[in-house]
């Protein structure tokens, strides 16, 4: 038995029947084919797999597509939301930073780097910290992710 979902994601609005066990990350990924959102741990450990759901940084392998029915849903996939190949500030100063090694991790922290500048556009280095808790990198030991998070609160202010 498929159960009908309407939802937003990346500006585009998709209405279609999904089967009520089907976790909004495989949605996203095997449905719509947003192959950017990553599944990593599959326990909301890792934090590779965080989209946002109605502004707030959610992790997908948490969520059942049914649940979002009605949500407005961005992926790193439509964060920039500007002409084809340009960056969003975040995606930008990741790169001049340095903030990423193999990337496995990126989309998941600039997810939700982004909530925390949307609610706080000058964070302490402690803040973001703080908001990048639930996101793991094996790579990079995060210095260079907290300087592309403040390098992206200077340009987005």
């Amino acid at each position: 038995m498929k159960v009908p979902i309407s939802v937003t994601v990346n500006r585009r609005k998709y209405r279609m029947e999904v089967e009520p066990r089907l976790l909004l990350v495989d949605f996203l990924r095997e449905v719509l084919g947003l192959t950017g959102t990553h599944v990593g741990c599959d326990t909301s450990g890792c934090g590779a797999c965080t989209v946002s759901v109605n502004s707030k940084a959610v992790k997908s392998c948490t969520l059942l597509a049914v649940q979002v029915d009605g949500a407005w849903i961005i992926t790193i996939e439509g964060l920039s939301g500007v002409e084809e190949g340009e960056l969003h500030p975040l995606q930008q100063a990741f790169h001049e930073e340095h903030a990423l090694q193999c990337g496995f991790c990126t989309p998941g922290m600039i997810m939700a780097a982004r909530e925390l500048l949307d609610r706080d556009s000058m964070p302490r280095d402690a803040d973001i910290r703080h908001a990048l808790e639930g996101n793991f990198c094996r790579c990079t030991g995060y210095e260079n992710i907290v300087r592309a998070v403040r390098r992206a609160s200077d340009v987005e202010k």
